[in-house]
């Protein structure tokens, strides 16, 4: 075997054990229904606790690619030709709508304190104009939190800031053109569909499975434009499973098409680690992802970001680089301080902590 710890890349062990062995999974190392080593041969050859070695075997199983058998240890359950049977998951005939919740679960005395050290930093700086992507400091801030939370390893340059998503679904359109069918999760949150007819795009609405899009839909939708929501999609709840993420990277490749990657609420997982981005996985410049603060600050907070592939971000600042950021410069130094000074991560740690907690086993 070849697992290998460095011990000062920063990362937890468990993590880039998680990382080598996903990778060798998805490369067929592993084949479907093959046995994974031992807790104990894999934490004597990589020199690690065998904790360490079941917290990342918890993770592949969390996401899809391994499953637990009592007494057996753990198999690979995941398969490139998953995405392609004809056999489809049918969607549950009763459909639970996933609560948006309007709670402001970020503490106000952290908020209020964070604003007022702001005002005291930055002064009148705060009247000054923004660049119009957003603010280098809150750029910055969020490519660095990417890389820590998701594995996404970004310039600040390739990320906008906007005032909400429906704001950056209509910059899209303009990136992408008009002229184009855009694909959408059936049933989605409804504004998504909204935004886009306002701008003149013709959607098509894709049925919904038990982990994503069904792939009859994929494969009889004209559209080359998709627009997804992997985790906790709204209404249904689905969470697309990892075969069903490649999937929709494999459509986007034979189309010659895009997908966007609306990641509302992911952070607030109940995993212990966030769940793989469609935009992590792709190994080409078609994925856009969008996110915002609405879920992890509060639903007043109208911030979110784009963050496009870097082979885009010319073409964007050609196109539209001339807009106005539409977020005020003091929110965006608040939310760059909440970043960089650990208390938004905190946050979300103690929500999934809580989450996990009253989870019904």
């Amino acid at each position: 075997m070849k697992y290998v710890i460095d011990r000062q890349n920063g990362q937890s062990a468990y993590i880039q054990l998680y990382h080598q062995l996903r990778e060798d999974i998805v490369k067929g190392v592993y084949p479907y229904g093959s046995k994974m080593p031992s807790k104990r041969l894999l934490a004597e050859e990589s020199d690690v606790s065998v904790i360490t070695i079941e917290h990342a075997y918890t993770i592949l199983c969390e996401e899809g690619y391994t499953e637990a058998r009592q007494r057996s240890g753990y198999f690979v359950v995941y398969r490139q030709n998953d995405f392609n049977s004809a056999g489809e998951s049918a969607a549950p005939h009763t459909v639970t709508a996933a609560k948006h919740s309007t709670k402001n679960e970020f503490p106000f005395s952290v908020l209020a304190k964070t604003m007022r050290k702001v005002l005291a930093d930055y002064g009148d700086s705060i009247l000054i104009k923004s660049d119009n992507c957003g603010c280098s400091q809150l750029r910055s801030a969020i490519s660095a939190y990417l890389a820590r939370s998701n594995g996404i390893q970004v310039k600040p340059q390739q990320i906008i800031i906007g005032a909400g998503a429906e704001y950056l679904y209509g910059l899209i359109v303009q990136l992408l053109g008009k002229n184009r069918i855009f694909a959408l999760e059936d049933p989605s949150y409804s504004q998504i569909k909204q935004v886009y007819r306002a701008n003149g795009v013709k959607c098509d609405m894709l049925k919904m499975g038990s982990d994503g899009i069904k792939t009859s839909e994929l494969n009889r939708t004209g559209a080359t434009v998709l627009h997804i929501t992997p985790f906790n999609s709204y209404p249904s709840g689905v969470t697309a499973r990892v075969s069903k993420r490649y999937e929709y990277l494999q459509w986007a490749h034979d189309k010659g098409g895009y997908i966007i990657e609306d990641n509302f609420d992911s952070e607030l997982t109940v995993s212990s680690k966030n769940e793989d981005t469609v935009f992590s996985l792709a190994n080409k410049g078609n994925v856009i992802y969008i996110n915002t603060f609405s879920q992890t600050i509060a639903p007043s907070m109208r911030v979110g970001y784009m963050v496009l592939p870097a082979e885009m971000v010319n073409t964007f600042q050609e196109k539209l680089g001339f807009y106005s950021c539409t977020v005020p410069v003091f929110e965006q130094y608040v939310l760059a301080e909440l970043i960089n000074n650990g208390d938004f991560e905190r946050n979300i740690n103690r929500i999934r902590r809580m989450r996990r907690k009253n989870k019904q086993f």
